[in-house]
């Protein structure tokens, strides 16, 4: 990077002066061509650049001045809510989120910068539901059930219409895992369709299909899989799935392929540990599980989001903001900080800030998960389906 966070500003006045120049120059020439021809990503200072890796949460039913302000300054991607956010209030939330969405178009942010911000939550069904209002159905229910496959489209609908009614534009969910391990913590809550790969491929597949044609954008969950999990939560401390490399690709995986083929705009890493792709770390800060299985082996091309960086499973690797770091550097596109605390999310940016100014993470790599990122919220923008 050779200095990118001291010299950013000065090479990008020095390029806005000399395209002016140009434009005196030569007769005929717009004024605003030199804009047209620098990518997004120039326009954004490295506050604003490493901002839109973040995810920000808050204790509470009103944020705070501290979350309104680093959205006004372009030094956060989103928010995730949980049900104390919203408090069984669909219009307290409503407002709240409107008034995020009004910081995200402060007038002194870059123009790239001016669109939605990524508003989330869990909205899974049954007992995993922040917002009253459908999906009542678990996924167990639905894999259960006469006519599975209806009933996950409508899960996937009425999801789509629950967040939407309130202005949220990405669920975390559908849950991906293909139960096989005793005593599961998933299933213990109804969060697994199925024993079947097929099924669950099926299954979620309709249920990313239906929410994101609500316009609402869906997240497939826990990459690469936690079917195979006993009762030990990766919240509560460290998880190891020790299957084989066969299992994981034709198993535990099998679900992603699909969920990649309908176009999930989201995908959610695991905090487990899988010794036959990476046995020195979690899946979320693992580079063999994002970059080489996911994106390469599958052809992921969306967005990466970490499961909780505060979480037990992660409890070897540091601090939050460390841990935040680690996953960065691995390929994570957004990392959540879902503490429910803002400072822990400022935390996390600033660790993040001055590892990446420091020169030691591959800047190419930082701006293509931006990137992605930014496409995102821009295809959020446009409103309705997700699908052309």
């Amino acid at each position: 990077m050779s200095g990118r966070g001291i010299s950013r500003v000065w090479i990008s006045a020095l390029v806005a002066a000399v395209v002016a120049s140009a434009a005196v120059l030569a007769p005929g020439a717009g004024g605003r061509q030199g804009d047209r021809q620098r990518s997004a990503l120039d326009r954004l200072s490295v506050p604003q650049l490493v901002g839109q890796r973040v995810i920000l949460s808050y204790q509470g039913p009103t944020p705070p001045d501290a979350l309104f302000e680093r959205i006004r300054r372009g030094k956060a991607a989103g928010v995730i809510f949980f049900g104390h956010n919203i408090n069984q209030n669909p219009t307290l939330i409503a407002n709240v989120i409107a008034q995020l969405q009004e910081a995200s178009q402060h007038a002194v942010l870059p123009r790239p910068l001016r669109q939605p911000l990524l508003l989330m939550t869990d909205q899974e069904g049954g007992i995993v539901r922040r917002l009253p209002g459908p999906p009542e159905l678990t996924e167990e229910q639905i894999g259960q059930g006469p006519r599975s496959r209806l009933l996950a489209r409508l899960a996937g609908r009425g999801a789509g219409k629950t967040l939407a009614s309130v202005g949220m534009n990405v669920n975390l969910a559908p849950v991906l895992g293909v139960l096989s391990g005793q005593d599961n913590f998933l299933e213990k809550f109804g969060r697994l369709y199925s024993t079947h790969a097929r099924k669950v491929s099926r299954l979620g597949g309709a249920f990313i299909t239906a929410q994101q044609r609500q316009g609402v954008a869906a997240t497939a969950k826990h990459f690469p899989g936690l079917g195979a999990a006993g009762p030990q939560d990766t919240d509560s401390g460290p998880v190891t799935l020790d299957l084989s490399l066969r299992t994981l690709r034709t198993v535990d995986e099998f679900p992603y392929h699909e969920a990649i083929a309908v176009g999930t705009k989201l995908v959610m890493i695991s905090n487990a540990t899988y010794p036959a792709l990476d046995p020195a770390r979690p899946a979320s800060l693992s580079r063999a599980v994002m970059r080489d299985e996911l994106r390469q082996r599958l052809g992921f091309s969306g967005v990466t989001i970490t499961d909780a960086l505060e979480a037990g499973g992660l409890e070897d690797f540091g601090s939050v903001p460390q841990r935040g770091v680690l996953a960065a550097r691995a390929g994570a596109d957004l990392l959540l900080f879902s503490g429910q605390n803002v400072e822990e999310g400022i935390q996390g940016y600033e660790q993040l800030r001055q590892t990446f100014q420091s020169g030691v993470m591959n800047e190419a790599l930082f701006e293509r998960s931006v990137r992605r990122v930014l496409r995102l919220r821009k295809q959020l923008a446009a409103g309705g389906s997700l699908y052309p």
